[in-house]
């Protein structure tokens, strides 16, 4: 069988049973505004947000690199 088919489906069924595991609904208050959502859904956006700026600041600083 091919490696990479059983390390995708290995973190899949990971990735299921940690949604299943944090679906408790939890409120995010921040200043005056309040959300409801799932816990799972939290740390995915949270994660998704951290990549975003990650790879954000290392394209920043490559290109800081090429101009100096």
């Amino acid at each position: 069988m091919n490696t990479k088919l059983v390390i995708s489906l290995i973190l899949a069924g990971l990735a299921v049973l940690f949604i299943i595991q944090n679906v408790t609904v939890v409120e995010i208050r921040f200043m005056f505004w309040t959300l409801s959502m799932s816990r799972a859904l939290l740390i995915f956006f949270l994660l998704a947000i951290g990549v975003v700026i990650g790879w954000s600041a290392h394209s920043f600083s490559i290109s800081r690199r090429e101009t100096e």
